[in-house]
This record gives C-alpha cells, sequence and structure tokens, in this order.
C-alpha cells in the first residue's frame, strides 16, 4: 500500500510544484540494498527533458516536499544522478497493522475494477473425456483470477464453453459405439484416432444397460444415442472434479445452443451484410487476413458443416454485443496460441476493441513421480486425470503449485514434493505459519488470555528488526493483489506468501510472543493477528484453505 501512497504523493507534488505533465511513466521501487532506504523513485530522471531542469534540482524540490510528510517518512534522501530514497516511518507500519486488525477479511481490498463487467472462461474441456491436469493448471488459474478481480472491485462472472458439437463428438459417439460391440463379443477394428481412456468402456457398459437393442438399431441412431449420453457422463464427471477443486462456476454456457438460437447463422448473415464473406471451393470463408489474420478463415466446410471458429465468432459477439461485458478474459493451453489472431480478426470486424478480449496461454504441467515424468495423450488414455492427482496430494497442495508459476512458464509439478510435512512443501510452509498462529492464541487463552483489546496495545514494543520487517511485508499485500489483478497473475500472491511465511518463521524461532510481560505480550500477539489475517485473505485468494491445525 505505502508503493501506492508514494506514487500518488509524487503525482500530487508534480502537479503543486511544475503544474500537470501528462503520461508520466516513472518506477517507485524496493532498493537491492536496506542502506537505499525503503523505497526509490526515478521520477527525477524521468522528468529531465519534460521540465528542462537538472535530476538532482528537481528530486531536492520534490524531497523538500516530501519533507513535510511526517506521519509516512522518517527520512528522505536524494543522491546522484537524482534519484530519491524514501524511509518510512514505524508509525506509518503500525497504523497500518491497526488497519489489518480492523478491517480482518476486507484488508486487502482495493476498489481497481469500480464495478467493470468481467467475463472469465476457463478449463472450457471438451467433453471427451475426464479433466487431465493440463485442465487442472487452467482451472486453479481462472478460479484464483476471478477472486483476485473480484477482491478488487470487479463484476466477475465465471463461465465455462461446453464444445458439444462438431466432429470430436461424433468421434467419441463412435468410440463408445465400437466398446459396446467389443463387450458383446464383437471383434472389431478400433481406429487410431478414436478415444482409448478406460472409461469409454465404462460409458459402452452403462450404454448397453440403458439400451438393451444398441447393437440391433441403426447404427447411427446408436452412435447419437452413445454421443449423448458419453456428454452427459463425462460432463458430469467434469463437474464433480471441478467442485472437489473448489471451482463453481456461475454459466455452463453450450455450444449448441448458439445453433438452437440461431445465433451462429444471425452473425454469418452480418459479416456477410458487410462484405466480409465469399465462397471458394465450396466453403464459406471469413476474410479475417483484412483484420491482422495471417490469413482467411474457413467458417463452413464444403459439406455444409460450421467449423469451430464460426460457433466461436458467435460465442465472442453474444459475449460483448449482447451480454454487455467490458472485458473478457479466456484461459487457453498453449496450443491454442495460433487461434488469438483469428479471433481478435472476428471482434475487429463487429468493431468491438480487440484489447478487451484477453487471452491467457497456459503452458504444460510435467508431472514428476519417484524422479520420472508421466507421460500425457488424451486419444491414448495415458493422460493422468485431475481426480488422481487430488486424491494423492489433495486441492490445496494441487492448487498452490499450479499457481506457483506465471502461466506462460511450463511448470513442473512433483508429486512426492507435494505430499511431504515439511518446510520443502511449499503449501504445508505457509499453512503451517497459519496453524502455527493459531496454536499460539489457543495457548495464550489457556494462559488466561480472554479477550484481546489491540485498543489498549502498547506499539512501542514492536522496536525489533524482524518486527518491522514483517509490519513491512504486511503492509505489502495491498500492492502485491494490485500487481496479481493488473497483470492477472495470481502467482505474485504464491510469491508473497512464501516471503511472509518465511519471516514471519524466522520471527518466531527467535522471540517469545507469550511472556510475563503482558505488555509486550499484547503487542507481539497483535503483530501475528496481522500476519494471520493476511496469511488467510492471500489463502483464499488462491482457493487454498488456511488450517487451524496441521
Amino acid at each position: 500500500m505505502i508503493r501506492r501512497k508514494i506514487r500518488e504523493l509524487i503525482e500530487n507534488k508534480i502537479n503543486e510544484l511544475f503544474g500537470s505533465i501528462s503520461d508520466l511513466i516513472f518506477e517507485v521501487e524496493k532498493p537491492k540494498r536496506e542502506i537505499y532506504g525503503d523505497y526509490a523513485t526515478n521520477v527525477a530522471l524521468v522528468l529531465k527533458n519534460r521540465l528542462n531542469k537538472s535530476p538532482l534540482e528537481i528530486a531536492q524540490k520534490l524531497a523538500q516536499e516530501f519533507e513535510k510528510e511526517t506521519k509516512i517518512f522518517s527520512k528522505i534522501e536524494v543522491v546522484k544522478p537524482g534519484f530519491i530514497n524514501f524511509w518510512i516511518s514505524q508509525n506509518y507500519y503500525i497504523e497500518n497493522l491497526k488497519k489489518i486488525l480492523e478491517k480482518k477479511e476486507e484488508y486487502g481490498k482495493i476498489d481497481l475494477g469500480h464495478g467493470k463487467k468481467v467475463l472469465i472462461e476457463f478449463v472450457s474441456a471438451n467433453p471427451t473425456g475426464p479433466l487431465h491436469i493440463g485442465h487442472g493448471r487452467g482451472a486453479a488459474y481462472g478460479d484464483s483470477l476471478a477472486r483476485i478481480l473480484d477482491f478488487t472491485g470487479y463484476n466477475v462472472t465465471k463461465e465455462y464453453y461446453i464444445n458439444n458439437k462438431g466432429t470430436q463428438m461424433i468421434i467419441l459417439g463412435a468410440s463408445v459405439y465400437l466398446r459396446a460391440k467389443e463387450l458383446s463379443g464383437e471383434k472389431i477394428e478400433f481406429p487410431e484416432n478414436y478415444y482409448k481412456g478406460a472409461y469409454i468402456y465404462d460409458i459402452a457398459k452403462e450404454a448397453l444397460k440403458l439400451y438393451p437393442d444398441l447393437l440391433s438399431m441403426e447404427e447411427e441412431k446408436a452412435i447419437e444415442l452413445c454421443k449423448e449420453l458419453a456428454i452427459k457422463i463425462i460432463l458430469e464427471d467434469i463437474k464433480n472434479d471441478l467442485e472437489r477443486f473448489r471451482v463453481i462456476y456461475d454459466n455452463w454456457y453450450s455450444e449448441t445452443g448458439l445453433y438452437e438460437k440461431n445465433k451462429v447463422e444471425e452473425v454469418i448473415n452480418y459479416l456477410k451484410e458487410k462484405g466480409l464473406i465469399y465462397e471458394k471451393e465450396g466453403a464459406i470463408w471469413f476474410k479475417s487476413s483484412l483484420f491482422g489474420d495471417e490469413k482467411d478463415r474457413v467458417i463452413i466446410r464444403s459439406n455444409k458443416e460450421y467449423t469451430y471458429f464460426a460457433g466461436d465468432i458467435a460465442y465472442h459477439y453474444e459475449k460483448f454485443k449482447e451480454r454487455g461485458f467490458d472485458l473478457c478474459i479466456n484461459i487457453w493451453g498453449a496450443d491454442h496460441h495460433g487461434y488469438v489472431k483469428r479471433l481478435k480478426a472476428a471482434l475487429k470486424a463487429f468493431d468491438i476493441d480487440p484489447e478487451k478480449l484477453q487471452i491467457i496461454l497456459i503452458q504444460m504441467v510435467n508431472l514428476i513421480e519417484g524422479g520420472e515424468i508421466k507421460s500425457m495423450s488424451t486419444r491414448q488414455g495415458e493422460f493422468v486425470e485431475l481426480k488422481e492427482l487430488l486424491n494423492e496430494v489433495g486441492a490445496d497442495a494441487t492448487r498452490f503449485i499450479f499457481l506457483s508459476r506465471s502461466a506462460d512458464s511450463p511448470l513442473d509439478f512433483d508429486i512426492d514434493l507435494a505430499k511431504k510435512q515439511s518446510q520443502e512443501n511449499p503449501v504445508y510452509y505457509v499453512q503451517y505459519a497459519h496453524a502455527r498462529i493459531c496454536s499460539i492464541f489457543e495457548k495464550a487463552k489457556e494462559n488466561g488470555w480472554d479477550e484481546f483489546n489491540w485498543g489498549r496495545a502498547n506499539w512501542e514494543f514492536l522496536s525489533n528488526k524482524e518486527e518491522l520487517d514483517l509490519l513491512k511485508k504486511l503492509d505489502e499485500f495491498q500492492d502485491v493483489v494490485e500487481s496479481a489483478s493488473s497483470l492477472y497473475a495470481p502467482y505474485k500472491l504464491t510469491y508473497y506468501l512464501l516471503e511472509l511465511a518465511k519471516e514471519f518463521h524466522e520471527y518466531y524461532s527467535k522471540y517469545r510472543v507469550l511472556s510475563e510481560d503482558k505488555e509486550l505480550t499484547l503487542a507481539r500477539l497483535g503483530l501475528c493477528m496481522g500476519c494471520k489475517i493476511v496469511l488467510k485473505n492471500a489463502l483464499n485468494l488462491l482457493g487454498v484453505s488456511a488450517p487451524k491445525k496441521m
């Protein structure tokens, strides 16, 4: 929070001293060495050419103004060639601790979104099989991002787009049908590109039970029945897995619904009216190359079947033009990178700002067990299901580790590490800090502390370097939340949590919280409570629990 406050002060003082300056980009950063203060800014260097003055002169004028802010700064220093270094007063950090103790679960909230309507569409796996660990990473990312955006003032809707139309669905139905024939004793030749997982046998058994005359039906009808049953069973399985993973959607949006409501046809007619559709080789093409795509794209094949792209155009038109979202965020697997330009081209064709669609590509997950990487192939049925991972290590460890890297970085998920109950396991290390604080308060109650009146606390007792470091780290929380929200980067919170937990564990190992000195004890309990509140708030934004005991 102090970083934002310093930035606002700088902007106000510049306005007062030098007048309004537009498009001013400057840094407020933590110096690498403590001798240069708590924060530093390069604003005077940035203003050099704008004001035609030396950076030192600008910095000194600003510093004189900042020195008046005694409630915030204990010391200000100007160093060549024009940096301004700030030392934050302990009183400021104490006031922030009081704010944490007062606001509790509301602490850290900041209104960045001002109620802007945001749709986050994530996972959206074709209902052709169970969710695998790659889907799990996307699920953790999308759900955590939704929590963060909601916490920062956006009106968020979480949506799953069900791709239940097209060739893959037909192949799914045919895969079940062939397995049903096989289960009935018929020798079959199973095509290479059909779905081969064990779950297909399970669905085939259910199909034979529900439809005793399945194999005597006309094949096309039998495959259609198998397809519909497979979609229903797989979707139910997907929903159950996601609920176990603490991912609850506001909407499940069916692709077939777009066609039933004639949305796809309406959109194509709209593009035709604008002269953006043409026919070639029996297919219908969209002139996406006019809007930045590498080439034009087929939206209706020569066999009169709509492409996935046709449905996606209608879906996104409907998101913006009919449902009125201000921002749409799609979280896709990295293998969809070639799809981005064509979708943004479609938005341009509708006069929708393509920047209103943000696409986050999630890199792959390597699952490691016993030092070996497990292979994954959806068609061959060799993938690791999300439910297997949840059974093995639980939702907390799975979510935390999935969120420990940025989306554009591949992730190694070490199962053996995730199961360890030691400081090597990052989620255990963070959760243990929260549980440890809970145990401190349990022990305090046993020692006669039946109430904690923070208004009576003498905060001057928090004078050790480790206590000041903890106070500083607590103040950083809102800055981290702001960064995680603005950059769509939940991993900022996992890094922060590890830092906060580390500082707390080190403090706890060095100092006694509970002692005969009641004033000292109350102040230290207040600091611990501040840590507990922030740990819990940050864990909640990741969808990870904050246990009281471990």
